[in-house]
């Protein structure tokens, strides 16, 4: 019985790391080249610039940083100002010179839209591979979970057929006591089994987006310029006092298993999470996949700033129409 009940333990967790390695392909979810640009490219903070008038009277605040983000705090100022010079002077030159800042204005908007898009795609894209991941260990963990069960109930069952079988055929009741007690132990050890039943998997992430939101560095080689900008900073003229990376690392603590976590476990977990890759639990990989997810929302919200300007900035140019 022992010799099975061995057997039987080590096909339900002997499944090595090699096979399911195998199993998983390199990210293909990034499609275009690294983002290279240095610091100069970022913009200065909306705070410490001196903003025009022509543009506070006529933009929101959240217009206004998220035109900082993309790079057309000034076309817009020229464009307002050669609208003023239209009105004096409506000749052809103005009026095809105004069409063409109009044009530029949009295009760099609608190409800020893009690039928020082609990011939320990469990160949706990981946020699939690894949850698919999650779920496949998962099975394997529940296929475990079966095996032992039945064999928790076969023992006991064998284990008692036995024992009725002896008793019936009046035998030592100390063969009886022994078969309950081995009967017993082997239950145990199944049950064990179960409660340890946690897998783990190999799952490589070298280009690593939580990294760069965790470690908030100057230049990101993963976000475009305008995107990394718009997550790092804020306007303090505003009521929330906080960058939307300040935010995401927020809900990334909210988890629980980082933020509870032992000083040692947290650091193997921050290792884990925001390093090139490691050994995953089903669980791991869930939470990391909740990350991608929140991360992800909190990009799109630029979309709803991008939408924003774009309304605003189309009623001023109805306006010199």
């Amino acid at each position: 019985m022992f010799y099975v009940l061995i057997w039987l333990v080590f096909l339900s967790s002997c499944r090595s790391l090699k096979s399911v390695d195998n199993h998983l392909a390199r990210s293909n979810c990034n499609q275009h080249n690294i983002n290279e640009y240095s610091r100069e490219r970022l913009p200065e903070a909306l705070s410490v610039r001196q903003l025009d008038t022509l543009l506070t009277n006529r933009f929101s605040l959240q217009s206004l940083h998220v035109a900082n983000a993309i790079g057309i705090l000034e076309p817009l100022r020229n464009f307002i100002g050669a609208q003023k010079e239209y009105e004096h002077d409506p000749s052809i030159e103005n009026r095809i010179r105004l069409l063409e800042m109009n044009q530029y204005i949009n295009q760099r908007i609608n190409m800020a839209s893009l690039e928020v898009s082609a990011v939320a795609s990469e990160l949706d894209c990981e946020e699939e591979r690894t949850a698919q991941v999650a779920n496949y260990l998962k099975n394997m963990e529940d296929d475990a979970e079966t095996r032992l069960t039945v064999g928790v109930i076969v023992t006991g069952a064998a284990g008692a057929i036995v024992s009725g079988i002896l008793l019936v055929r009046n035998h030592d009741e100390q063969m009886v006591e022994y078969i309950g007690l081995g009967t017993g132990i082997a239950e145990a050890i199944l049950g064990m089994a179960i409660l340890l039943n946690k897998r783990k998997v190999l799952f490589e992430h070298e280009r690593n987006a939580l990294k760069d939101v965790w470690e908030g560095r100057e230049i990101s080689s993963i976000f475009p310029a305008s995107i990394w900008f718009y997550l790092n900073n804020y306007n303090p003229s505003l009521q929330d006092k906080h960058s939307l990376r300040y935010k995401i690392i927020e809900k990334w603590m909210g988890f629980g298993q980082i933020a509870e976590a032992g000083k040692n476990n947290k650091r193997k977990l921050l290792s884990l999470y925001f390093g090139n890759g490691g050994k995953y639990t089903s669980e791991q990989l869930r939470n990391r996949a909740n990350m991608y997810d929140q991360l992800e929302s909190y990009i799109n919200l630029m979309k709803q700033d991008l939408k924003r300007l774009a309304v605003e900035f189309e009623i001023i140019t109805i306006i010199s129409r």
